[in-house]
């Protein structure tokens, strides 16, 4: 955790004190002093924490109307009371901050994860979407710079071919897809790296095999895509995916890789709609879904 997340964690935890509690807000200084040698001893980012609690206690009338006009839907206090001042500090920063040390997409950023990590099930979707209609509003500053830079910091990365597969078989008239599962939390496609001199048809059933146990016969493909991936030991490198659809027998899967998959099932083909895919992997699996649902083959 860096040194000004956790001083963010501080300033959050004395906010809630001070709503929770009731505290007359005189007593606020008192409060981030015990909190911050409590929960961040030593640390020289106190000048950090008081000037963020000050702002936002000087500035939360404006910063509280901007919440009720972004998310009208919930009245301020009837949002739970971490995601409340999740918010507040989260505005005052994109709001307030001074740019050159507070980007507004860190201050988006740093919210969402102080959502995540302290708030509901929800909280960091419903903090990125307050945070990113206000953003929005904004103009979104800064936009344009980060997306250029970004851009020009992945021209220069090697790129790695990827194959996948859609997998799919028919049992008694009814259409099942193969997928697999990662420790990420995500259902995904059997994929990985395309093999020096290998041929992307033959990298994809060899794939897998190894992954699932399936022998394929590849019928179509179904696209390509290219996103940044970040390796433990390489660091980041961009990924250009290609990426089929194979029919295999209706047979029982065997998870046999290990690299970070801990299931692997079939799933009706009505019945994937509903799973939690990567962003890149999504629109291959529509693809094939649309295929399969107007060419019952």
């Amino acid at each position: 955790m860096s040194n000004r997340h956790t001083a963010r964690s501080v300033v959050l935890q004395t906010l809630f004190e001070i709503d929770s509690e009731g505290l007359d807000r005189t007593r606020a200084d008192d409060v981030l002093q015990n909190n911050a040698n409590e929960f961040a001893p030593n640390s020289n980012l106190y000048p950090f924490m008081k000037q963020l609690l000050d702002t936002v206690l000087a500035k939360q009338p404006e910063i509280d109307s901007i919440i009720i006009k972004a998310a009208p839907e919930w009245p301020l206090e009837k949002i739970a009371m971490v995601d409340r001042n999740i918010l507040r500090m989260g505005l005052a920063e994109l709001l307030y901050a001074d740019r050159t040390q507070v980007p507004p997409k860190v201050a988006i950023n740093e919210a969402i994860e102080l959502g995540k990590e302290f708030g509901g099930e929800s909280s960091g979707r419903f903090v990125n979407g307050v945070l990113g209609a206000v953003y929005k509003e904004m103009g979104e500053p800064g936009k344009n710079d980060s997306r250029k830079k970004k851009k020009d910091n992945e021209q220069n990365l090697r790129v790695e071919e990827m194959v996948g597969a859609v997998v799919y078989a028919e049992e008694e008239s009814v259409l099942y897809v193969a997928l697999v599962h990662d420790v990420f939390g995500h259902w995904t496609l059997c994929k990985g790296k395309l093999q020096e001199g290998e041929q992307p048809e033959d990298g994809v059933k060899r794939k897998v095999k190894e992954e699932v146990g399936l022998d394929v016969n590849i019928e179509s493909e179904l696209g390509e895509n290219t996103y940044i991936a970040s390796d433990p030991e390489e660091g980041k490198k961009k990924r250009h995916g290609r990426y089929y659809l194979a029919r295999a027998p209706f047979d029982e899967l065997e998870l046999k890789s290990e690299g970070g998959l801990d299931d692997a099932q079939w799933f009706r083909l009505a019945d994937i709609v509903e799973l939690n895919f990567y962003d890149d992997i999504l629109p291959v699996v529509t693809r094939a879904v649309n295929i399969l649902a107007q060419h019952r083959i």
